[in-house]
């Protein structure tokens, strides 16, 4: 893992603290998890295993660090660590799909697995949910998996402009 990797996956993950914090909810007080977002393009600029293991321990440190949901710090790095893996292969099995393609189907997948691991670990660890599991995943994973897509699709772009015009890949 290069220095170089570890600084971009770190300045990724700050950013996608900070926009977590400061972007306001757009449909229904859902929020682009942008933290998520920011794990997905650290894992496509470098897919190595020890990249998603600490991009996965930081998206799920700040992830529990502001969350609101019962259980859910227990659950966020869970959810995290999971997710980053299981990214990091779908990149790899994706590696000869157009970006156009592979990019927002990984961020789809991707937060559908984020969405149901932090569910069912937030499930195991307080007992019980504020509203039933299946509402939850309808409601929030599933409109959370298309905005995701979406924003990381965008950001992913925006990111690997500047990349390339820094010449940092």
């Amino acid at each position: 893992m290069k220095i170089k990797n570890m600084v971009i996956t770190a300045l990724l993950m700050a950013i996608g603290l900070v926009l977590h914090q400061i972007v306001p909810p757009i449909v229904g007080g859902m929020k682009p998890d942008f933290l998520l977002a920011m794990l997905f393009i650290a894992l496509f600029i470098d897919d190595s295993p020890k990249n998603a293991l600490v991009a996965g321990l930081l998206a799920g440190i700040f992830s529990a660090l502001t969350t609101g949901f019962p259980g859910g710090q227990i659950a966020n790095m869970c959810d995290k660590l999971v997710t980053s893996f299981a990214v990091m292969a779908m990149i790899k099995a994706t590696a000869s799909f157009n970006r156009h393609i592979s990019v927002p189907l990984v961020a789809c997948l991707g937060t559908l697995i984020s969405g149901t691991v932090f569910l069912a670990t937030a499930l195991v660890v307080v007992g019980s949910l504020p509203v039933a599991f299946p509402v939850l995943f309808v409601t929030v994973v599933l409109p959370a998996t298309l905005v995701n897509a979406v924003t990381t699709y965008v950001v992913y772009n925006m990111v690997f402009s500047a990349a390339k015009t820094l010449d940092l890949v």
